[in-house]
């Protein structure tokens, strides 16, 4: 059985922010949580604004609630907005519907966890997240078409 290992949510993290430091990006704030929606590891940049965890877990959290990356929720929110604010509304309120947000898969495609990034706009977010994932050896899935 795949399963996300407290070493490989390490690794997203740090990976994350070391990409984050090549392109000059905003601090950010990185948190992965595992197929249970439990927190494996997190980290927060010197510098992110006060409540930018809260928004890096709502992407994360989204994105796992509803089993797709908040790439697909943000097509969603403008295709269906109705459907994006109940569900926002049925998972207690956490769900940001903008990249950033990334499916973690095993290599066999079962989803194992998901990467939450926020602090930069939502396209370099998402691409640290990429970074992240894939330098722990399992594939991303940000809900591309």
């Amino acid at each position: 059985m795949s399963e996300l290992k407290l070493e490989q949510a390490q690794t997203i993290v740090t990976t994350a922010l070391a990409h984050a430091r090549a392109g000059s990006m905003n601090p950010l704030a990185v948190c992965v949580l595992d197929a249970r929606g439990a927190l494996k590891a997190a980290g927060s940049e010197d510098g992110t604004s006060l409540n930018r965890m809260d928004i890096a877990l709502g992407k994360a959290k989204g994105a796992l609630a509803l089993g797709m990356g908040s790439r697909a929720l943000f097509k969603r929110a403008k295709d269906q907005p109705f459907f994006i604010a109940a569900a926002t509304s049925a998972i207690g309120g956490s769900l940001i519907p903008v990249p950033g947000g990334v499916l973690i898969r095993s290599g066999d495609g079962k989803v194992i966890g998901v990467v939450g990034i926020s602090g930069d706009t939502s396209d370099n977010d998402e691409a640290c997240a990429i970074a992240g994932i894939t330098a722990a050896g399992h594939m991303p899935d940000q809900g591309a078409d």
